[in-house]
This record gives C-alpha cells, structure tokens and sequence, in this order.
C-alpha cells in the first residue's frame, strides 16, 4: 500500500511541475486602481486550488463539530431513557419453597 502512495504522490508532483513549467504566462490581476500586480498564470491557479482545499476544510470542521454536538445530545437522550426504563421495570420474582415473594428493588440491591 506506500508503494502505491508513493507512486501515486510522484506522479501528482510531476503534474504539478510540468503543469508550472508549461503555464508561465503572466496575467496581470487588477482590482479598480487599488491593485495591480503582475503573476504567472500557474500561481494563479494553484492560489485558487489552495483557496478551494482551505474553505472546504473549514466547512468539514465546522460539520464535524455539528455531528459531535448531535451525537452527545442522541447520547443523553439514549442515558435519559435508559434510566427511565430501569426506574418503571417490574420488580423481580422469588421463589422460596413453593411460594412466589415479590420483593421490592432495594431489597434485592
């Protein structure tokens, strides 16, 4: 399996440096008159790339934190109910030499 990830990694370097090499154009990036600046066009890409992979992350932490709080409230819901069922169980039977006693939860516990 690192044999295939190490091949697997190679080849996604290769892309990216031959993709860098075959993409040097400069584009100029203007905002109004405020800003201006020259950059080749594979920095502008891989900065959108980046861009994309960073708010993707961020929405995949913000979801993960909403499913942990979901699965704590399931929890306690899942606690509350299970002592719920303890509490409303019948008390067990005894039998002692033919009869039948019924006894109470704390006389057992």
């Amino acid at each position: 399996m690192k044999v295939i990830y190490t091949i697997i990694i190679a080849i996604f370097i290769m892309f990216i440096i031959t993709f860098s090499l075959e993409n040097t154009i400069p584009i100029q990036l203007r905002y109004y008159h405020f800003f201006e600046r020259w950059i080749p066009t594979y920095m502008l890409i891989f900065i959108a790339f980046l861009a994309g992979v960073i708010f993707t992350g961020f929405m995949g932490i913000v979801e993960r934190f909403r499913m942990n709080r979901t699965i704590n409230r399931l929890n306690k819901t899942i606690r509350d109910l299970r002592r719920e069922m303890k509490v409303n169980e019948h008390p067990p039977y005894i039998e002692e030499a033919g009869k039948t006693i019924k006894t109470s939860r704390q006389e057992i516990l």
